[in-house]
């Protein structure tokens, strides 16, 4: 049986802090995760690196979403809280949580039972992957100029 992701209430009274923001910090994580999309656009697919290009995509959008929580002047120390976070601010992205959440699973039995995707699934979901970062990565750049411009953040 599968079971429902964390709510954010639940993720806000176990898993998040307040933090200050570290508009450094952020910058920082943009400019990796931009690398690591590069650098997973030159991976052949094939059915031994679907799984490898799978976890690359997880990685950059958690990184992205953990800039945006810095962002928004929290931390979380659980990766599903992450998702849930977005999936409060952004309501009407359920598909992209959706996605995001899927990966996160597949990612985990990637990493834990060395399970192999096959390359149909990143056939099929890659687009959606780079436009769920590209939006991610936009909303960073947006919430970075308010901060920097010492306008309240969003």
């Amino acid at each position: 049986m599968k079971r429902e992701p964390m709510s954010w209430e639940e993720c806000s009274a176990k898993h998040i802090r307040k933090v200050e923001i570290d508009t450094d910090k952020v910058n920082s994580i943009l400019k990796l995760c931009a690398v690591r999309l590069r650098v997973v656009k030159l991976i052949p697919l094939d059915a031994e690196t679907a799984s490898v290009i799978a976890e690359h995509f997880y990685e950059i959008m958690k990184e992205l979403l953990i800039a945006l929580l810095l962002l928004h002047t929290i931390k979380s120390d659980n990766h599903e809280c992450l998702i849930a976070f977005f999936k409060k601010t952004y309501p009407e992205k359920e598909y992209e949580t959706k996605v995001m959440y899927d990966l996160k699973a597949i990612r985990h039995k990637i990493d834990y039972e060395g399970l192999f995707v096959g390359k149909g699934y990143i056939e099929r979901n890659r687009l959606e992957f780079i436009h769920i970062i590209s939006f991610l990565q936009d909303e960073i750049q947006g919430t970075i100029c308010f901060v920097s411009d010492g306008l309240a953040k969003r």
